[in-house]
């Protein structure tokens, strides 16, 4: 058996198990390889996980094997992980929350090949401050959701509210409104459905909110599901359990006008490049959702 490496990752040295072990069969890609990329996107990454609650995609056989989802941070977890517990319907839940490097490269010593990240924070989770769209092709056509995003950009900056671009490393985009820390996950749902029903409405030989796939006959899917409480959306950086091990890279918005990107643009491979890049320095401050009801109830009363 392989000794297990080290990882020195701020002021913590985190163990990495079965380093050797392959996660990614096609690519030869190796536990020690997953850390060390989360290691060197680390400055990048966690700002975006900072403070949010955690469900944790893990692979310890690899990604050929289904793998599980884990909210509920296990027992032998170290005590320096930082933790939030949350009410659920019948009970609470302990979750991982990855404030710091160490915390990350402990995850992916963990087999946590992807970390999917609620839109509010632990200190006031029923109060997100990120709304998704997520921009679900019926194939592999990045060109329609290259299209739809730019209308949905369209549309967003008809209600005063910036936005930013993110490949998902599968097939689409998440389109992610920064929010004020003022309304609940209600009132944000339903502003979500609000706009994709608009968008679809205006292009509705291109685009639907209908969540049976039978229903959404060839058009690319507008989903609002993820803004729920307890509901979670990939994290920026996030590594994808897919052949190739693509990664959720955040973008500009300029660079959606290149006719070759894709939703699997980068991987764990570009982690240099992905780290020397970061299209959203300038992240727009948080908005209001209220007043984007509002002014989203005006654009549909001057469109009657």
């Amino acid at each position: 058996m392989t000794a297990a490496a080290t990882v020195r990752a701020g002021r913590r040295t985190v163990e990495v198990a079965r380093p050797d072990k392959v996660l990614f069969p096609e690519d030869g890609i190796t536990k020690a390889e997953l850390a060390a990329y989360y290691h060197r996107v680390a400055d990048r990454m966690v700002p975006h996980l900072r403070g949010r609650p955690l469900m944790l995609e893990r692979h310890p056989d690899g990604i050929d094997d289904s793998g599980f989802m884990q909210k509920d941070v296990p027992d032998h977890f170290p005590d320096w992980l930082d933790r939030a517990e949350l009410p659920k319907e019948d009970g609470t839940v302990t979750y991982a929350l990855c404030d710091d490097a160490a915390s990350l490269v402990y995850l992916a010593s963990q087999a946590c090949v992807t970390p999917h990240r609620w839109l509010s924070r632990a200190d006031r989770p029923e109060h997100p401050d990120r709304l998704v769209f997520d921009l679900d092709p019926p194939g592999d056509d990045f060109e329609a959701v290259r299209r739809a995003a730019g209308r949905l950009r369209g549309l967003l900056d008809e209600l005063e509210l910036p936005s930013l671009p993110m490949t998902t490393g599968s097939r689409g985009l998440h389109v992610i409104v920064p929010l004020l820390r003022r309304s609940p996950f209600d009132d944000v749902r339903a502003l979500a459905r609000d706009v994709a029903e608009t968008l679809a409405a205006r292009y509705e030989d291109e685009l639907t909110t209908a969540a049976r796939k039978r229903d959404r006959r060839g058009r690319l899917y507008l989903d609002v599901q993820r803004n729920g409480y307890g509901q979670t959306a990939v994290a920026p950086y996030a590594v994808r359990a897919r052949p190739g091990a693509p990664v959720a890279a955040p973008l500009a918005w300029s660079e959606l006008d290149d006719p070759g990107l894709t939703a699997r643009r980068w991987t764990l491979a570009d982690a240099d490049e992905l780290r020397s890049r970061d299209p959203w320095r300038a992240a727009p401050r948080g908005r209001s959702a209220a007043a984007a009801r509002r002014r989203l109830a005006e654009v549909l009363t001057a469109e009657r």
